[in-house]
């Protein structure tokens, strides 16, 4: 248990005694201990998801909140609130299931971990864009299967990926690091972003602007998403975009599963429309539509863009850093401090 005083955001005054922290699911076993020394911590040993009336009561009766992507924070649970409560320290960057209109009317300050899961996320993102167009799912389950009958001049045949163009929705940290990777595969990067990026850091990526999401969609030869979930981007690949893409063009999702119409995107797999698709993320999670799952040239990945042990441990020392700065009376240095960020 730590002996500092923490300070009352609202009030400025100091609390005096251990700050009560609780930690919705597992973290990585050293930043479990070294929360268990620097505060009254509760952890949630079975790493189940909680529930909403086990995170209603959670929030009543602590000063730190320490959630993850898959607890939906909502105006509903921060108004049930305990007075004491003032911290959401958030696991990973993104803060789209975090009601963060109702903790700033609250004053709770909400932070996350921007940066720590950018490259890690970004090989996954390669991943897809490497083996959706060269069938690696395909392969894999042929020899699997045990139906592989050896070499053929016209087996499998995929598409190369030099001279490709991959068009990036998202250019923040993720959507640069993706960038850079597929720069060495010999790929014509096309991105959109809300603004765009300074014409030097242009250039050391091998990137060019386009000034539409629907310009950049008819474009692609295959398309990564790496923009945050917002009312604007909520189904940002509807029937309309997907039909606008070329045909044999490929879909990767590392993002946020809500970004995809997933009807319309299955309908566009299954008529031959698109060549596959490399998914980590589905909108009803752990849910994954049994048409996806049996589609040849379709990679569903269990949402592990972030899961190395070196990023996951990261992101619970941004968040201890988080914690211990609050204590102490300073602004966390990552405090959000609004509703759409850059990942």
């Amino acid at each position: 248990m730590s002996s500092n005083a923490a300070l009352h955001p609202a009030s400025s005054k100091p609390i005096e005694r251990t700050p009560r922290v609780f930690v919705t699911r597992q973290l990585m076993p050293t930043v479990e201990d070294r929360m268990s020394e620097l505060f009254d911590v509760t952890l949630n040993t079975a790493d189940a998801p909680l529930s909403r009336k086990e995170l209603i009561a959670a929030v009543q009766n602590c000063d730190v909140l320490v959630p993850a992507v898959t607890d939906a924070i909502d105006a509903g649970i921060i108004e049930a609130a305990g007075p004491d409560l003032k911290l959401i320290a958030n696991f990973g960057a993104g803060t789209e299931h975090i009601a963060l209109s109702a903790a700033a009317k609250r004053r709770i300050i909400v932070t996350n971990t921007p940066g720590v899961f950018t490259d890690d996320t970004a090989d996954i993102a390669m991943a897809g864009i490497i083996g959706v167009p060269r069938r690696i799912r395909e392969g894999t389950a042929l020899v699997r299967r045990g139906e592989w009958s050896g070499w053929a001049p016209s087996g499998l045949l995929g598409r190369k990926l030099s001279g490709k163009v991959l068009g990036i929705v998202g250019m923040g940290r993720i959507g640069q690091a993706v960038a850079h990777r597929a720069r060495a595969f010999g790929l014509d990067i096309a991105y959109f972003n809300r603004k765009p990026l300074p014409a030097a850091l242009e250039q050391m990526l091998g990137a060019r602007y386009v000034e539409s999401v629907d310009a950049l969609v008819a474009e692609a030869d295959i398309l990564t998403l790496h923009c945050p979930l917002t009312e604007e981007t909520r189904g940002l690949l509807d029937y309309s975009r997907i039909a606008s893409m070329k045909d044999g063009a490929s879909i990767i999702n590392t993002a946020r599963g809500e970004l995809i119409d997933h009807e319309a995107l299955i309908d566009a797999l299954y008529a031959g429309k698109l060549a596959g698709a490399g998914l980590d993320v589905y909108p009803d999670e752990p849910h994954v539509d049994p048409r996806l799952i049996a589609h040849p040239n379709v990679m569903t990945l269990p949402h592990i863009g972030s899961a190395t042990a070196e990023g996951r441990e990261a992101s619970g020392e941004k968040i201890i850093a988080n914690i211990r700065f609050w204590m102490d009376g300073h602004r966390p240095p990552d405090q959000v401090l609004e509703a759409l960020i850059e990942r």
